[in-house]
This record gives C-alpha cells, structure tokens and sequence, in this order.
C-alpha cells in the first residue's frame, strides 16, 4: 500500500500521532504498527535531549510500518554536524523512499547549555544549518562559509533520488521567518491554539516573501488531545502547560495576557487548574467528547494547518490512539 492510499482528513489535512520522547523506546515498534492500523496517515518521533536518539527511532519505525510516513520533529541542529545530519537522512530517505520527514531545531536553550552546543546565534545557526543539509540531500556540491557552519568542497556519494523534506520546528517570529526563507516545511509545538496557527503562517509568510519562494510550504501542528467528556485530565495538563517559560509565543495571539497572568501566579498546577475556564483549557488541550475534539480540530485546521500531529495526553497513550481513531477519524474523514 502507498502513502497515497491512507485516507487523509477533511480538506485534505494529513492526521498524526506523536510517540513522545518520555516513552521507552522498546515500545515504538508495536505503537507504530498499531498507528499504521488504525489509519493514521503520520507518525512522529521526538529527540529531547538525554533520551532517545530521534534518527534510531525513525528507523525503528520506519522498518516496522509498510506505508506510514514517519517524520522527526525534531532533531536539534546543533547536535550534529550538517554533513553527519544529511548523511542520516539520506540513508532512512534511500531504504524508505516517500516516507521520512527529517524536522530540525533549536533544541531546549537549557539541554543545549548543558551540553556545551548553544550557538552564540541560534536562529542563524539554524537556517544555515537547513541550507547545508537540503542542499547536501539534492545531491549538490558546494562550499559553505556562515557563522555556524563551515563547509569545504562537500558532496553527498549517495544523495536520495527523492531527498526528504527538511522541516523546522519553531516559535517564534525570527524562527519562524527562518523557516519561511529556508526550509520545505514548518512544524509548530503544543500548544497551537488557531490564533497561533494564523500568527504563525503570516510570519512565515513574510520570510517566504522576502526569499521569493513559491513552491508549497506545509504547515503542521501538535495538538495535546484526549477524547474524554470528563475535562478533568486535560485541566490539569492545561495548567501544567501555562508553567512553561518556552510558549509565550504560542500564547500572546489568545490575547489574554493577564488572565493568564493571573493563573500563572497561582504557582501549583491544581491551584491553576481549579481556577481555569473551560475555554481557556480547551484553547491549550484539545479535548472533549468526539464530536467537540472532531470539531476543535477543524476550527484549528482552518486557520491554516496542513497537518496534525495528536499528542496523547493521560496515562494510557495507547488507549489514546485507538480511541482517537475510533471515535474521531470517522467524524473527521466523513
């Protein structure tokens, strides 16, 4: 079966699911058979640092699925060397034609610290970093001189006939604008209530433009998701999420600075959860019943996505998959 042949959402959004770093990676093989199942047209990996290795993990998965697209989001750029980078992508791009997604970053400017590899410019060390490897992926010879990356007379000896598209996975609007300019793809992290998804598309936008590109530029999307009436779960990972220093960017389009001010004063997740409305949860945790997560996410669709990647939320992610695509595929694909 090919990658064509997977059903895709309502007007042609693609549906993932997210193995999340945390996970044992003993346990990708049988989760990515089991999303590969049930329909899912996308599988996606993580590499935080100190867990799993996302290359490994790709490969994992890709050798036990037939037909999934397995995309990496994301590998921080600072990790590897360009070349040592393209050389992986290329290798998983040659054995699983059509079927990888190679997703760059910056990585957690903490873990990045830690390990003596935070750029003095990360941004620019990205976007050089994304040039390099797409153009070492479409089989090009070249030398390359920036501020992060050093180049000299490099080629790929076995480039991919169909190299795989570099994607990066950004905040804020620099970052964002960088990807525009320089990559095939943008994949946004949780949380991306539709206020951030149209933010972030105009952001890219304005680095496309200043680069002149035209081709297509997809736009994908995790979404914390839980099917359950009951909102109790997803209150909790809501106000754990307004703890995150990172998400600032994904929060000011909501406009509600100071409500959210407010909560986060609270300190103590269940003092923040008792105290956040309904709506506020739901802008941060896709959740509900099926027909209210089914059309959560085509209101977030609409403001610009072309595709999701559900991230599990609860205890039970395997439960989550099967659930989400029992329940709310068919409301979504009908």
């Amino acid at each position: 079966m090919s990658t064509q042949e997977h059903g895709t959402v309502a007007r042609g959004i693609r549906l993932g699911i997210v193995f999340t770093a945390d996970r044992l990676p003993e346990e990708l093989p049988a989760f990515a058979v089991a999303a590969e199942a049930a329909g899912y047209d996308e599988l996606w990996v993580w590499e935080d640092c100190f867990y799993g290795g996302g290359i490994s993990a790709s490969a994992v998965a890709l050798a036990a699925t037939r037909s999934i697209r397995v995309g990496l989001g994301i590998m921080p750029a600072v990790f590897r060397n360009p070349v040592a980078t393209a050389m992986e992508a290329a290798t998983l791009a040659r054995v699983f034609p059509g079927r990888f997604i190679a997703g760059l970053g910056h990585g957690q400017p903490g873990w990045m610290r830690q390990i003596g590899a935070l750029p003095p410019k990360p941004v620019r060390a990205l976007e050089e970093t994304t040039i390099a490897v797409r153009r070492l992926l479409h089989g090009e010879r070249f030398s390359m001189h920036g501020e992060h990356v050093h180049l000299d007379d490099v080629a790929l000896v076995q480039a991919p006939a169909e190299p795989p598209p570099v994607v990066l996975g950004v905040r804020a609007p620099r970052g964002l604008e960088a990807s525009g300019r320089s990559a095939d793809g943008t994949v946004l992290a949780e949380p991306a209530p539709a206020s951030y998804v149209r933010w972030a598309r105009e952001r890219i936008d304005c680095g496309r433009q200043e680069a002149g590109r035209v081709d297509p530029h997809p736009l994908t999307a995790f979404l914390k998701c839980r099917v359950d009436p009951d909102l109790a779960v997803a209150r909790l990972v809501a106000a754990e999420t307004l703890g995150n220093a990172s998400i600032g960017a994904h929060l000011a389009p909501l406009g509600r600075d100071a409500e959210i001010a407010a909560l986060q004063a609270l300190g103590a997740p269940d003092r923040i959860a008792a105290a956040m409305p309904d709506d506020l949860v739901r802008e941060l945790v896709v959740c509900g019943d099926a027909a209210e997560v089914a059309a959560s996410l085509s209101a977030t669709c609409a403001a610009g996505l072309d595709a999701i990647g559900v991230v599990p939320v609860g205890p039970d992610p395997n439960g989550v998959l099967a659930r989400f695509a029992g329940e709310v595929l068919p409301l979504l694909r009908s």
